[in-house]
């Protein structure tokens, strides 16, 4: 594969060097500068020369070069360094036709979105390629026009042959983008392991619940948690959003997106942490479930050799089962919410009012936040007056 311009930069993630990528939003930006060259000059282009927004400069080779009568169409391959990312290896064509109105028109081909639902970064109808990547492709067919010395307008369409099918394996069908990938990347550069991606999709999730007008954001970490409120409360899966270990970033997102109202549900191996205020539940930032429930069993009265034999225990079901056994898990549970309340709520510094849900697969509902409670009341209550 071809890395000119990107040998160097990589990110240690476990003492490994991981190689950095180029977006597809930089693909396309190289590819659309080649067809636009290859227009005006008819001259095949082997590579294509653009600085990304992280300031880095890149040399792509270009791919699939075809001449027509009144367009020229060039490919660039995705490189995504050693991120696990599906478009990997994907062409990214760009075909450049003239145009009889003055500037630049881009938009979006065979594999490429089109946006359904609002509040996206991109208008609802219009294709799935985002600023950051429209500005690349509108500079880059600017410097070709100049270095032609050609004024004319000129039309920009993206294809991605494989996008369709890539589609179903990215966030896009949740999100309302029908019939391809998006074209992304703010930097133009793939960083290994980059938990800014995530985040990204998360917010425009986030953004998108509340363009639709929902009053009250659901989050869930998983699956797990998304299976629980539908089983428990009939939410369908298309109301809640997934944060995986973003808990913190998340409700930072729903507060930047003008929620007032948040409900959190997940499986206490993950929410336990908030207890402790860790408010990203991956185990590399931090663990603690052992001691925050054997410290919840000790304010609910546990003797010494209980709570040892909590920190002595592996998973969460086991140390529920000994809170079981000594006839503590009920106060044990109340106390963790509060734990959970205390932390959720400093979080969020009074912008949102937090409900937290705590379950077990063997267990079953756990705990609740006053939120939560409150809620959960409510709801019942207004179930009750239909019946």
């Amino acid at each position: 594969m071809f890395e000119t311009g990107i040998e160097g930069y990589y990110v240690l993630v476990d003492g490994k060097k991981l190689r950095y990528g180029y977006t597809t939003g930089t693909c396309a930006a190289a590819a659309a500068k080649a067809a636009t060259l290859f227009l005006l000059t008819g001259q095949p282009p082997a590579a294509s020369t653009i600085s990304t927004p992280k300031g880095i400069d890149l040399t792509l080779p270009v791919e699939e070069a075809v001449l027509n009568t009144d367009s020229a169409r060039c490919a660039v391959r995705k490189f995504s360094g050693d991120d696990p990312d599906v478009t990997n290896g994907t062409l990214i064509v760009v075909t450049v036709s003239p145009s009889t109105r003055p500037g630049i028109h881009i938009d979006g081909g065979e594999g490429v979105g089109r946006v359904t639902k609002p509040g996206l970064k991109v208008p609802v109808g219009a294709a799935a390629i985002n600023p950051g990547p429209r500005s690349m492709i509108e500079r880059a067919v600017t410097e070709a026009l100049e270095e032609a010395e050609a004024v004319q307008g000129v039309n920009v369409v993206i294809s991605v042959p494989e996008g369709a099918a890539l589609a179903a394996k990215t966030f896009n069908p949740r999100l309302g983008i029908v019939g391809g990938i998006s074209i992304l990347g703010t930097s133009g550069i793939v960083e290994p392991m980059s938990e800014e991606a995530l985040l990204d999709s998360i917010r425009l999730e986030i953004r998108q619940r509340k363009a639709l007008g929902d009053e009250r954001l659901i989050l869930a970490p998983g699956n797990y948690g998304m299976d629980f409120l539908q089983d428990a409360f009939g939410i369908g899966e298309e109301r809640i959003v997934k944060i995986s270990n973003f808990a913190g970033r998340a409700l930072d997102a729903a507060a930047e997106a003008g929620f007032t109202e948040v409900l959190l549900a997940g499986h206490i191996g993950k929410l336990v942490k908030l207890a402790g205020g860790i408010m990203n539940t991956h185990s590399r930032e931090g663990d603690g479930r052992a001691e925050l429930l054997a410290g919840c069993a000790l304010r609910a009265g546990c003797d010494g050799d209980t709570a040892r034999a909590i920190l002595a225990c592996v998973t969460t079901d086991e140390m529920l089962r000994i809170l079981r056994e000594m006839g503590l898990l009920p106060s044990a549970m109340e106390i963790l919410a509060q734990r959970i309340d205390l932390y959720v709520s400093a979080r969020v510094k009074g912008l949102l009012k937090v409900g937290v849900l705590v379950f077990s697969d063997d267990y079953g509902p756990l705990c609740a936040t006053a939120a939560a409670k409150e809620w959960l009341n409510k709801d019942m209550k207004e179930k009750e007056s239909k019946l």
